[in-house]
This record gives structure tokens, sequence and C-alpha cells, in this order.
């Protein structure tokens, strides 16, 4: 289980009532017929070795010396897909080196000017694809956000339109949690888009995997629909997949193991989970990520 600390323990945390409602989601066996499963994941175009992702972290120099780079390493070992949040161009260009097949998600900065040129520097990186995380636009207060001196606002559906089309890469919207913006990011033209809160930027929000069903009914397959928030094990990997999760993205345990070891431990944890996740689609009967049935969760 994901660890905790003692803010976990109010009234109202996000990231307490997430963990719970997925330690709530229970799994039935469907072992007649079964057999070893394919974890391969086809997006924009490449084949992955797995459904398990990096989150779109930022600052990990804390974790390993230039530890987005290191963690992109990792990634790029295990032939899985890496996020890339907040940061520096030179640091961007660094991980899109390490061969890691990288979405570089840009903050919602009020200045227009530097969200097209940060979408113009992903794209000459090589990017897999570009994307906001919306839900970063409010501070306390009632207030836009400011992050490291930089001013945030929110976005319209007219200011994400002209976002999708300033590109030629999928664009994915981060941190929807609502039907209503999942309509909205489909009529701006997002290429995905990750169900989440954050981790907690909202309180009392719901869990993502308990939205996802609504969200994927109006989406109708049209856009991959990602998921974050929590995730800290194979088997909360396999829950968001049999929900409909297109792939998941693991913050927090990756940076514990990017702490001890670096890219080998990151690759180590997305092996680790890809094998959890393994053995939970061997023993309900899920050959491949095309082939999760939702039935097989049950809620407690």
């Amino acid at each position: 289980m994901e660890k905790t600390d003692k803010a976990d323990a109010r009234p109202g945390d996000s990231n307490r009532i997430t963990r719970e409602y997925l330690d709530s989601l229970l799994v039935e066996t469907r072992l007649v017929d079964s057999v070893l499963p394919c974890t391969e994941l086809e997006l924009y175009g490449h084949t992955f070795s797995t459904p398990v992702m990096m989150a779109a972290l930022s600052h990990l120099d804390s974790c390993w010396p230039n530890g987005m780079v290191e963690m992109a390493r990792g990634a790029a070992a295990a032939n899985a897909v890496m996020w890339a949040g907040m940061g520096e161009e030179a640091e961007l260009e660094a991980i899109t080196a390490t061969g890691a097949k990288t979405i570089k998600i840009v903050k919602p900065y009020a200045d227009e000017a530097l969200i097209f040129r940060k979408l113009r520097h992903a794209e000459a990186c090589g990017a897999l694809a570009v994307g906001m995380d919306i839900d970063h636009a409010f501070g306390r207060g009632g207030a836009f956000d400011t992050v490291l001196g930089y001013p945030m606002e929110a976005k319209s559906l007219e200011q994400l339109q002209r976002y999708c089309a300033a590109t030629s890469l999928p664009f994915v919207v981060k941190g929807v949690l609502s039907v209503q913006d999942a309509r909205r990011c489909l009529a701006a033209g997002a290429g995905g888009i990750v169900v989440s809160h954050h981790h907690g930027i909202q309180d009392y929000a719901v869990p993502p995997l308990r939205v996802l069903p609504d969200i994927l009914k109006e989406v109708n397959g049209r856009i991959p629909v990602f998921v974050d928030c929590g995730i800290s094990s194979g088997m909360d990997v396999f829950k968001a997949m049999a929900l409909g999760a297109s792939a998941v993205s693991v913050g927090r345990k990756m940076m514990e193991y990017l702490h001890v070891s670096g890219a080998a431990g990151v690759e180590q944890a997305i092996h680790e989970m890809t094998g959890e996740l393994a053995t939970a689609m061997a023993r309900t009967g899920t050959r491949n990520l095309f082939s999760f049935d939702p039935s097989v969760i049950w809620s407690s």
C-alpha cells in the first residue's frame, strides 16, 4: 500500500479517500481457459511493454541527481511511457535524449506566449505528445495559483482549442474529473485526457476510478483515457485497466525507487508492477490490454 503521512488522517483528504476507494474494489478470479497474458500497450503509434507509465512529475533532484533525466532512463530501459511536468527546456532535451518516449505537460500559464513556446519546443524535442494540467490553475484563497513565480490561470474551451490546433502532436488534458470537462476536452480536439485530482489538490475529490466509468461513456473510445493518483501496485493498475483506463501513471512509488537506486530502481519498479499486473490478468482470464472485463471488479 502507498505510504501515507499524518495529513492523510484529516477529514476531506482526497488521497486518503482515493486509497480507501481503491482498496474497496475486489477482484474475482476466472481461471478456466486462462492464458499467460500480454501487457503490451499500443499508444500514439508506438508499442510499449507495459501500461505502467511515469507520472508528470517535476523537480526530482532531491530524489536523485538530475532526477527527471534519471527517471527517463529507467522508463526507457523498461520500454515504458515517460511523462514530464514543469521544467526547463534543457531538461526536456536531456529527457528525450535518453530515448524515452515522453509526454510533456505544460502548466496553465497566464502567459500564452510561454505556453506556445513550450509546445513548440516539446515538438522539436520529439515528444510523444504534449498537454496541460488544467487542475493547477487555482491556488488557495480563491485566487489563481503562482508556481515558481509564474502566474497561472484557468483555461477556456476556446483556449484549449487553440493549444490543440497549435501542435501536430496529440494534446492531452490532465486533471479531468467530471463528464462535463471530458466533453469539453473532446470538443477542443484533445488527443487524450488524464482522470486525476493532482494528488489531492482539491479536498473531498471524487476518486478517479469512481468517476472513470462515466467519463468513458462520454468519451466512447474516441481518445485514450489515462488515470493517476494513488496508484502504488500492479493490482491498483489492474483495477484501473479493468474499469477501462487506457494506461496508468505512477508517481510516488516511482520516486521511492528512484531515491534508492536511480534509473535501475525505476526500471525495477516498472517490472515489478507489470509482473503484478500480469499475475492479476492471468488469474482473471484477461489475455491482453484489449480484453479487460469490468465485471471482474466488485465493490465491497
